[in-house]
């Protein structure tokens, strides 16, 4: 360890050269089965130049290849074995491969069968020339090579058993450890390569990141649908289970319309909560439940079962709006009336619905507890995701103190489909 900078040592450089090699060379018998159809048609031509013959096969042979390497499970198939003994962090594709994409795979095929030939037929050729004088002087290879001469290429060497034979030991340790030069150079040039053409292009990162993106987008979403029901849920049921308790005594009735508020939001809650957990488990959790303006009424009579006096002021033709406008709508009256639960001081809430043709405005109005309103992280993260709300529907917020009252204001647009 050198500054923060980590040295493999050769353990490491032998078995990633060996992996490495390893996965290069099985290149080799995996093409060998596509051999005999590419010898028909070099075989086909009886009186053609031998050359000519030789060029054919390796045409229709590298044809043959590059049909393999187009099928999308060749590519997953090398990808899993790239990342298990080259070790290149390589992601599996997220779908098919589309248009020049495909190519990449045929073309690292060839490279690999070619790298996988240069690799094999140097490697064996060393490990023979090492290990085959060695088996004349231990006499293992038996009489039909003389124990005395050996011709290699052209090249007649003589070996003797006994100390004055000893020298092919040196020799067959130098060949083995040369076998590792050619090993080591087509394991580099796979490293090299392997994230360029099976690794993914840049219109596959691009598509990966939008899906990504999407991901992160929807469990947003749904993580701001459970703070803006199960929140407001929480908060209205905590109220009103403190005036079922004042009022158990002296007011039942009272006290039994607080606990019926309690179940009914509880309800609702339990039905935005399926929603989203069947989402995130993937299941077929439906449609998401369609609450809009038109369930605002029985959202306020909730309230008022918590002992807090509402003031509703409903106008247009809100109950005509778009669904989602709606829906967005009835989500973002809810915060508020959430944060004028959670921070007001007591006194009643007016709340606001006003709806033209173009426009759309909700505002609600409280007396806050403090000067500064909706304050602390769960305050500021309501206020955040009602902002983000109506950025998407291209609206404007306020929300802040006007004059002693604490006023959440929101215009939106509408759009009506033709």
């Amino acid at each position: 360890m050198v500054r923060g900078i980590r040295i493999p040592g050769v353990g490491a450089l032998l078995r990633g050269t060996c992996t490495g090699a390893l996965f290069a060379m099985v290149a080799v018998p995996a093409g060998i089965p596509l051999m005999i159809p590419a010898l028909v048609p070099a075989l086909a031509w009886h009186h053609g130049p031998d050359a000519v013959k030789a060029l054919v096969f390796l045409v229709s042979w590298a044809v043959l290849l590059g049909v393999l390497g187009l099928a999308d499970t060749t590519r997953r198939v090398l990808i899993g074995a790239g990342r298990r003994l080259l070790g290149v962090p390589l992601p599996l594709p997220a779908g098919r491969t589309r248009g020049a994409d495909r190519w990449r795979t045929p073309l690292w095929v060839l490279l690999h069968t070619a790298l996988g030939w240069a690799t094999a037929l140097p490697a064996g050729m060393l490990l023979l020339a090492g290990l085959v004088p060695v088996g004349v002087w231990l006499d293992l290879l038996g009489k039909p090579i003389s124990s005395e001469r050996l011709v290699w290429f052209g090249l007649v060497v003589r070996v003797h058993q006994g100390w004055p034979g000893a020298w092919v030991w040196p020799v067959a340790a130098g060949c083995v450890s040369l076998t590792l030069v050619p090993c080591a150079g087509s394991a580099a040039v796979l490293r090299l390569l392997a994230p360029r053409l099976l690794g993914p292009s840049a219109a596959e990162r691009l598509a990966a990141a939008e899906q990504r993106e999407l991901l992160l987008a929807g469990r947003n979403r749904l993580a701001q649908e459970l703070h803006d029901s199960i929140g407001h849920t929480l908060t209205a049921a905590t109220i009103q289970a403190a005036v079922a308790g004042e009022l158990m005594s002296a007011d039942p009735a009272a006290a039994r319309a607080a606990l019926l508020g309690i179940e009914q939001s509880a309800r609702t809650a339990l039905d935005d909560l399926d929603y989203v957990l069947g989402v995130l488990r993937a299941e077929a959790a439906g449609t998401a439940p369609a609450r809009g303006l038109a369930d605002l009424p029985a959202l306020l009579d909730r309230l008022r079962h918590t002992g807090v006096v509402v003031e509703s002021e409903l106008s247009g033709e809100w109950a005509q709006l778009p669904s989602t406008l709606s829906r967005e709508a009835y989500r973002i009256l809810q915060e508020g009336l959430t944060n004028a639960l959670r921070h007001g001081g007591g006194g009643p809430i007016a709340v606001r619905v006003a709806a033209g043709r173009a426009e759309l405005e909700l505002s609600v109005v409280n007396s806050p507890s403090g000067t500064r309103g909706p304050s602390g992280r769960r305050g500021r993260r309501g206020l955040i995701g009602l902002r983000e709300r109506v950025r998407l529907l291209q609206g404007e917020v306020t929300a802040g103190p006007h004059g002693s009252q604490w006023r959440l204001a929101v215009r939106l647009p509408v759009r009506w489909s033709a």
